[in-house]
């Protein structure tokens, strides 16, 4: 559905340029994500979900929310409405490919844990698309551990909860559907929730990938952090790779989604292949 359709089905004005500036310039301050002016009918169609669900008239009482002292609370719903994207178990498979055929045989043959960190974990996919991987290469009890984070501690609570529609899983196998996933009955038809013995092997924490420090006390073998930089200037990509860099193993690997490119921006990191860069 159009803007302009949202906004007569629900007796909605157009977002201002004011309005929208202010909203931007907030989603920068917070999350460092850069929006332009060609992403204000994206902005205004997401923000209709946040006024119904707050039961606000217009973005002018959405955006003096915003300014209000209860506008800390909706940032981060700010946040998430704007940069969630539609995400699926093994979405850009080829680099789960890289895990298991490459990665894991590797990691095998060395001593110690087995450390991922899913940086945007949005609503859990991708960390428990690994924990899946990690279970069949290092065993269900392997020394292995998948650490996910996000900004938004709405998706956290989605993610924690594990519970899934059947289009997500389309491209999980049969055999790992059985294994892995409860099937919802009665009420719960269409759903599938992720078995607890694998949920328990992934820890999920809310964090901004901008903060000055990360909370983690050892380095990680893998990091994912795909689709996140497409929201970022370049400025800010340079930075949020070193730092991802810096929490790297040495010979560690990060990924990133097959629509971002590390061209240009200083890392220190060795492209592998599309999407794929080794800390040597």
């Amino acid at each position: 559905m159009s803007v302009a359709a949202l906004h007569a089905e629900f007796g909605l004005s157009e977002l201002t340029s004011e309005n929208y500036q202010f909203i931007t310039r907030l989603v920068y301050e917070q999350s460092r994500i850069n929006l332009g002016a060609a992403k204000k009918p994206l902005v205004a169609a997401r923000l209709v979900k946040r006024l119904r669900a707050l039961r606000l008239p217009d973005y002018d009482a959405y955006c003096r929310l915003l300014r209000s002292s209860k506008g800390v609370d909706e940032l981060g719903e700010l946040v998430n409405v704007i940069s969630t994207n539609h995400t699926h178990f093994f979405r850009e498979g080829r680099h789960f490919d890289f895990l298991t055929q490459t990665i894991l045989p590797q990691a095998k043959s060395k001593l110690g844990m087995f450390r991922v960190w899913s940086a945007g974990c949005a609503s859990g996919e991708e960390p428990y698309t690994v924990a899946i991987l990690l279970s069949e290469g290092l065993g269900s009890e392997g020394p292995w551990r998948i650490h996910a984070t996000d900004i938004s501690s709405a998706v956290l609570k989605v993610a924690q909860q594990a519970i899934y529609p059947t289009e997500r899983l389309a491209h999980v196998p049969a055999e790992w559907q059985r294994r892995y996933f409860q099937r919802g009955v009665g009420d719960w038809d269409g759903q599938y929730r992720l078995r607890d013995e694998l949920r328990r092997r992934v820890e999920f924490h809310r964090l901004n990938l901008l903060q000055p420090t990360y909370p983690f006390a050892a380095k990680f073998d893998v990091i994912f952090c795909r689709n996140v930089m497409i929201y970022f200037d370049r400025e800010t990509q340079e930075t949020l790779v070193q730092k991802l860099a810096q929490q790297l193993a040495p010979g560690g690997y990060l990924m990133v989604g097959h629509s971002e490119s590390l061209n240009g921006l200083s890392h220190g990191l060795t492209p592998i292949q599309p999407a794929l860069y080794q800390k040597k």
